[in-house]
This record gives C-alpha cells, structure tokens and sequence, in this order.
C-alpha cells in the first residue's frame, strides 16, 4: 500500500535525522509530518479490509516506539501516554462529526434531494433515492 510506504519514509526521515528521541522532539514532528497524512489516507480511502487497517496502524506504532521510554508500553498504552488516537478511532470520530455537522443543518444545500420518495409503477411499491 502506497500510503503506508509513504509514512514509513517519512518515519524513517525523522528517525536519521533526530538524535534526540525524546517527547517533546518526536511528537510535534509526527503530529506534523505523519499524523495529518495517515489521518488524510483513513478519512478518504476508508480502508476496509482489516490487513490495510492493521498495516497503518503498525506504522503508527513504530512511530510511538521511536519516542524515548515508550518501547515497552503496548501500542494502546503508549497512544494514551501519548495523547493520540487509533487511526480507526479517529476515522469514527471524523464520521460523526460529519453526521452531527449534517444533521445541525451544515450541509443542508448538499443534502436537498438525499432522501426523495417516488412512487414505482410496479405494485406501488415505494422506492428512495
């Protein structure tokens, strides 16, 4: 996968050129640099399959490993630790911010005509749009 390939460029970018592994270095430069690509690729692509999803969230994991005093935690443990999110959690989060945003009315010229009744001519069954 293409994204995952990227990620892990970016990743292996910081790690050559960051000596010092601390919290306070790597967070920041993977909340810039990684995080807003990963988090770009789940939104739009929505991965569906399970080994797509896992293979994203190794690369996260690897990033949070990198940090100084983290490698023993669990991938969970250091999320936490750390203030992040699963990309899958995220990708549910971004979900329902859009149904609360479109049901508060934000996209309401947008979603004019999503749900038209019309009448089929076979049995007067109903059928939406």
């Amino acid at each position: 996968m293409q994204t995952a390939q990227r990620a892990n460029r970016i990743l292996g970018c910081i790690k050559r050129s960051m000596t010092i592994r601390s919290r306070e270095v790597i967070l920041p430069l993977y909340s810039a640099l990684m995080r807003p690509h990963l988090e770009y690729c789940v939104q739009l692509w929505s991965p569906l399959h399970r080994k797509d999803m896992d293979l994203l969230e190794r690369v996260q994991g690897r990033a949070t490993q990198m940090i100084r005093g983290m490698k023993h935690f669990s991938y969970e443990d250091r999320l936490r630790e750390l203030g992040l999110f699963s990309l899958e959690k995220r990708r549910l989060w971004g979900d329902l911010i859009t149904a609360f945003q479109y049901l508060k009315g934000a996209y309401r010229r947008d979603g004019e005509g999503l749900f038209i009744r019309e009448c089929s001519d076979r049995r007067g069954e109903t059928v939406l749009n």
